[in-house]
């Protein structure tokens, strides 16, 4: 064995091995198919700003922070067509204003407003925080239901791929927000109702290759982990159009987590879509 060969090969080990010691690999990506971190998929509201990142639009920060994307353009003061910029600061919530600290003693001490005030004492003693808190929320969920129903009916809705249906919608805080459809790679993914493309890409930590289509002022639907994304932001598509082509992009499985929102809240999807 020549001493030129046995330098080159010594070289080459040397190289080699530096590579691997100075190679970076990405930070780790949370899977949120799984639906045990759904939460990492918000925005921290707590901080009150948002930093745009590149190829973010405001429908895609207002998908992640559970917001509707007029409330956050109205926030902002944006309007049509809610263009943002790279590095532009946004506001996640109004800002708070000072309430005017009230009165210890009403202005007026006649019998009404002492038997008044001994009334309302006595009814906050009898309340229970508790049943409060689930009777408001029951009122809030039949108003939504009753909304959505009505502003639902003008939207022609279809399933967005065939499969089966390993995940389902829950309500609960840390729940699954849609529906997770398996199937093969590359298998179809069709837009579920006609409407505009309002972000196509990959900005959105935890859903891979994402489409977001707007399909009036009210709803949105979101297909996420594609493979391939076949259409463009600001693209009019039709229902039944093929917009993607199913993956496993940021997720552990191949399937399409599939969602749709009302007014920026999560609402689930089998209420929507035709039968089996």
């Amino acid at each position: 064995m020549s001493l030129k060969f046995v330098q080159t090969f010594i070289l080459a080990c040397c190289v080699f091995l530096w590579g691997c010691a100075n190679r970076s690999s990405p930070a780790p990506v949370s899977n949120l198919s799984s639906g045990q971190t759904s939460s990492q998929q918000k925005i921290n509201i707590n901080q009150g700003s948002y930093k745009v990142k590149p190829s973010e639009t405001l429908y895609s920060i207002a998908f992640r922070a559970n917001l509707d994307f007029r409330e956050l353009a109205k926030i902002n003061g944006i309007s049509s067509p809610y263009t943002i910029y790279p590095g532009q600061l946004l506001q996640l919530s109004p800002a708070k204003q000072k309430n005017k600290k009230a009165s210890k003693y009403p202005k007026k001490t006649g019998k009404s407003t002492v038997l008044q005030q001994k009334n309302n004492k006595n009814s906050k003693k009898g309340l229970d925080p508790k049943k409060q808190r689930e009777y408001g929320q029951k009122q809030a969920t039949k108003k939504q239901s009753s909304e959505t129903v009505k502003g639902s009916n003008n939207i022609q809705w279809r399933w967005p791929v065939a499969g089966k249906i390993t995940r389902t919608f829950s309500n609960k805080d840390n729940g699954y927000k849609g529906l997770y459809i398996t199937n093969k790679a590359k298998t179809p993914v069709h837009a579920a109702a006609s409407g505009t493309v309002v972000y196509a890409g990959d900005a959105l930590r935890g859903y891979g290759h994402l489409i977001i289509v707007k399909h009036n002022d009210d709803y949105l639907s979101a297909y996420a982990h594609n493979a391939a994304i076949l259409v463009k932001e600001k693209q009019e598509i039709k229902v039944g159009q093929k917009i993607a082509e199913m993956g496993n992009t940021e997720s552990a499985t191949t399937g399409l987590r599939f969602e749709i929102r009302f007014r920026g809240k999560s609402v689930n999807p089998a209420k929507y879509l035709p039968k089996h």
